[in-house]
């Protein structure tokens, strides 16, 4: 088997690859937001929740926690599963997963924050959503960035976790024709993705970094 003739083979799972990164990263960085938001709300029932939520999501397995997603319609409502809601279940699983972390990190930034700001804020006649998107916001995405790019290029790799669903995403079809033709050449090529995948990932996260450097 010609090198071609795998690439072709594989570009399917790579297209699913980088589907299931970029439809986790459109859900989970926004509702990053909602979970940190929720994570300091002065409402105690509502921290509660939130804290239950995170620490469950960190504190479990992302495979056990697709595997939930996947089956709890069929044993909670018993709903019959779809061959087309692996994918769907893929991007529910790992969008609650990384929001937990994002939210914990974005928690972090908003409360390193001095609090004098807000104060000062408030003095000069903000409305708290006002203080919050135009001061505190713009401040902890710059503070967070590093260790949100950390956690980006670690989904890049728990893509391949996929597989738990039977979905076939980059590693799995790079496993199956590699198995199937005894040559480990596949393998190589999907490490040799990933790195690169992971390569553009950090060089765009540095970009956005260098040019969030307006507050120093």
């Amino acid at each position: 088997m010609n090198l071609y003739s795998i690439l072709q083979q594989l570009s399917s799972g790579m297209i699913a690859t980088i589907t299931i990164f970029v439809m986790t990263l459109l859900i989970s960085l926004p509702l990053g937001l909602v979970v940190a938001l929720g994570r300091i709300s002065r409402v105690k029932v509502i921290q509660y929740i939130v804290t239950l939520y995170i620490s469950i999501m960190r504190g479990t397995p992302l495979m056990l926690q697709l595997l939930v997603v996947y089956f709890g319609p069929y044993y909670i409502f018993h709903t019959k599963i779809s061959s087309g809601y692996q994918l769907t279940a893929t991007i529910i699983g790992f969008s609650l997963n990384y929001a937990a972390y994002f939210g914990e990190t974005y928690r972090s930034g908003i409360q390193s924050i001095p609090i004098g700001q807000r104060e000062a804020a408030k003095v000069l006649g903000y409305s708290r959503f006002q203080t919050f998107f135009k001061i505190i916001f713009p401040q902890m995405v710059k503070r967070v960035l590093p260790p949100v790019t950390n956690e980006v290029i670690t989904l890049v790799k728990d893509t391949s976790l996929a597989f738990v669903l039977a979905y076939e995403e980059m590693f799995t079809i790079a496993k199956q024709i590699s198995a199937a033709q005894a040559n480990v050449t596949p393998l190589f090529i999907a490490g040799l993705f990933y790195y690169i995948f992971n390569l553009v990932v950090a060089t765009v996260m540095g970009y956005i970094e260098k040019r969030l450097n307006y507050y120093h």
